[in-house]
């Protein structure tokens, strides 16, 4: 190899060997166990013992999961810091970065699917539709095939939530959020340091305001429209999606704070800054299902 060829090869850094994936695999197994005991109790009103035990589990092993990806992230930032990381890592960490979006919009088509289904297929069929009549006539003659479903076959009634409410400034919120974070970026890539720190910590600060709002938002279903869980498909695609957005949504207002603190400590430069275009991508795409959430769950 000629003295040229090494001086443009660049070495692919390869970390020492580490315990937080298995420690994040423990944790998210036990996330899922003690969650899904602790939703399916919480709805039986005589196994409350089991409900508070799975609560246990799912805190517990949050918590872990919080202290393996602050410690994961740590050694990466430390790492990227430090120089380790060539060209060649950073098309690895954008790979990776795709990958997992890919991963999160097949995850909310699974839940789209499942609306749809409901929507377009079990409501027809339990009304009466594709020679389903005796089941319509014999065994829920009164029930009515509309949705929202405010009234289950059953006879569980609740109360649908209006669009233009609290979900509409909070989408107002997510699409102005979107705008401050591209500000944001810019201003990395001119070099513009006050205007990137100011705009990605009012983007973080958006993302606060829309999760307190969806508080808000589901303390009023809760406790004022009965729009529960417990309260039929509607209810419990309602929190489902609404649910599993607020989530993301909590974890990339997460994401926008750290990115804060490190815009403030100087650690991307115009070149070098993929951990901010990875979290830039998270939030816009958290804010693209946002949409999709107001049209089909909010509006139609």
């Amino acid at each position: 190899m000629s003295t040229e060829q090494q001086e443009k090869y660049e070495n692919y850094y390869v970390p020492e060997q580490s315990p937080w994936p298995i420690v994040g695999a423990v944790a998210l197994f036990f996330i899922a166990y003690g969650g899904g005991n602790f939703i399916q109790q919480s709805t039986d009103t005589i196994n409350t013992g089991d409900a508070a035990w799975g609560k246990f589990v799912f805190m517990a092993a949050m918590a872990v999961m919080i202290f393996m990806v602050f410690n994961w992230w740590k050694d990466v930032v430390k790492e990227s810091m430090d120089g380790l990381y060539s060209a060649q890592m950073d098309r690895s960490f954008k790979q990776g970065m795709l990958w997992f979006i890919t991963s999160e919009v097949m995850f909310f088509a699974a839940f789209f699917g499942a609306l749809l289904y409901v929507r377009q297929f079990v409501l027809p069929w339990l009304g009466g539709e594709g020679n389903n009549l005796s089941t319509h006539t014999y065994i829920w003659p009164n029930f009515i095939p509309e949705w929202p479903l405010t009234t289950t076959p059953d006879g569980t009634t609740t109360t649908a939530m209006g669009a233009w409410g609290l979900p509409a400034i909070n989408t107002a919120i997510l699409l102005t959020s979107s705008w401050t974070l591209t500000i944001a970026h810019h201003a990395l890539i001119a070099g513009n340091r006050n205007a990137l720190i100011n705009y990605t910590s009012l983007t973080a600060l958006l993302g606060i305001i829309f999760l307190g709002l969806q508080a808000l938002e589901y303390h009023h279903a809760y406790g004022e429209m009965g729009l529960t869980l417990g309260s039929g498909i509607y209810g419990s695609t309602f929190f489902m999606l609404t649910g599993f957005h607020g989530f993301h949504v909590t974890l990339g207002t997460i994401f926008l704070i750290v990115l804060s603190l490190r815009c403030a400590k100087g650690h991307f430069t115009e070149k070098h800054h993929f951990a901010f275009e990875a979290g830039a991508w998270y939030w816009h795409f958290v804010d693209v299902v946002w949409v999709f959430l107001f049209i089909f769950v909010y509006i139609l």
